[in-house]
């Protein structure tokens, strides 16, 4: 099993004919994902690499019988094909886009409440169940099928904990890339709730950032609710209050969203935290050794 993206899966790429959006469809389609097909209603009606363009996600829908949507429309239009993809009964939306307007997404949160669409991201590096399929621009060569599940705030730390899961045995079932932004579709709880009921999934990774609660709260879910073993890693320990970091929603006020608080609501869950990014791989090692008395890591990552 997987959750998210799994053979299943039939892509449509809102924004196909960018050059941004052709390059990851094709990425996709190599990986094993079902392309299906694109959107631009300005090129309606014709092919690129061999994709069929559609006018509307609708007339995608309705010619593929498409389920899942990436979209790499420009941020000013975002929005709008978000909720496009919802209205044309498109299942799961995976937004790579970036710098969409926050009150932009406040209106798309409070469209998809009464939808039965699942919005993954903006600004994320999406999804990607480990030999099977990927809906995003993570590089699918450093997935390995396995036994861990991640859900992770930052793209490249998502990566990070892909290659060290991969080195050390593990490997993925799914890993996930909810974005950094301030408001976002799926979360930490979400993601892991899938994973907690997955028989697949055996240890779970959470990849989170300075600002929000998100993170803590998710500790509080993950105390109660969680049997799996599950590592962690806080970006940003280091940076200073009050000053914005990278993502969006990577920001400290006083003493809400610090690295410090994150990781002691982590650790009073009994989740195995990770201080650096090089020793994710290794915690979720020592975390798998300890709750399942065994572990099938590489001797490098036992010792970590």
């Amino acid at each position: 099993m997987a959750i998210l993206v799994d053979r299943y899966t039939k892509l449509i790429t809102q924004g196909i004919t960018g050059k941004a959006g052709l390059f990851h469809t094709l990425r996709c389609s190599e990986y094993g994902t079902n392309v299906v097909g694109g959107v631009n209603p300005l090129k309606h009606g014709t092919f690129v690499e061999g994709f069929p363009v559609y006018g509307s996600v609708r007339e995608a829908v309705d010619r593929t019988g498409a389920n899942t949507s990436m979209i790499f429309v420009p941020a000013p239009m975002a929005a709008k094909a978000i909720i496009e993809a919802a209205d044309a009964g498109i299942k799961l939306i995976v937004a790579i886009t970036e710098g969409i307007p926050v009150r932009d997404m406040l209106e798309v949160r409070q469209y998809l409440k009464g939808s039965d669409s699942i919005l993954v991201g903006p600004n994320c590096p999406g999804i990607t169940t480990a030999g099977v399929a990927k809906v995003g621009i993570a590089p699918g060569f450093i997935h390995k099928k396995g036994k861990i599940g991640i859900v992770s705030r930052s793209g490249t730390l998502t990566y990070e904990a892909v290659y060290q899961t991969t080195l050390s045995g593990l490997g993925q079932t799914t890993a996930v890339g909810i974005g950094g932004d301030p408001i976002h579709g799926l979360n930490h709880i979400d993601v892991i709730r899938m994973f907690e009921e997955d028989p697949e999934t055996e240890g779970i990774i959470l990849i989170g950032e300075i600002g929000g609660t998100d993170e803590e709260v998710a500790a509080e879910f993950i105390k109660s609710n969680v049997t799996k073993p599950v590592a962690a890693f806080i970006a940003g320990a280091t940076a200073p209050s009050g000053k914005r970091m990278g993502h969006a929603g990577a920001i400290v006020n006083g003493t809400s969203g610090t690295a410090a608080s994150k990781i002691k609501a982590l650790e009073d869950a009994n989740v195995f935290v990770a201080l650096t990014a090089s020793e994710i791989g290794g915690k979720m090692c020592a975390a798998m050794l300890y709750y399942h008395k065994q572990c099938t890591c590489s001797e490098f990552y036992k010792q970590k």
